[in-house]
């Protein structure tokens, strides 16, 4: 009796509560489905009856675009910036090798060296951060 309670597990999915079992057919000229692939394509959506769908029922459509140009900008940025980074890890190591390695007089001639150097740093990066503001400003979508 304990096995006749029991349900019987089948494999495969469950069944949807609501199936789309309903299908139409639609016909397009040359220069209509040209449009509808351009539309189709700007929308995003992987899957061409759920932008049919989404049309006629008028459901919001999300539309991402990606700026392949914006990227890169941004990828070489993180790549300076990491780069910036590492020349402030650097820049410690070099002080503590420079102060232990020569005199006082000799360090301080080095170190102003550095220092000059670094100032340089510091005016490229403002020119970046400039840069980058005004790519952002011109160029990039809100």
């Amino acid at each position: 009796m304990a096995t006749e309670t029991k349900k019987q597990m089948k494999g495969g999915r469950k069944p949807k509560a609501d199936p789309a079992v309903f299908r139409y057919s639609v016909n397009f000229t040359a220069q209509e489905n040209a449009e509808f692939l351009s539309r189709f394509e700007q929308s995003g959506v992987k899957i061409k009856s759920q932008f049919i769908a989404a049309c006629i029922f008028e459901k919001a459509l999300k539309v991402v675009k990606y700026d392949m140009a914006a990227m890169e900008y941004y990828s070489r940025l993180t790549n300076l910036h990491a780069q910036f980074r590492a020349v402030g890890v650097n820049y410690n190591q070099v002080v503590k090798a420079i102060k232990s390695a020569f005199t006082e007089k000799k360090a301080l001639a080095f170190l102003y060296k550095l220092e000059n150097a670094t100032r340089e740093l510091v005016e490229i990066n403002q020119k970046v951060i400039e840069l980058t503001k005004e790519f952002e400003v011109k160029w990039l979508q809100k």
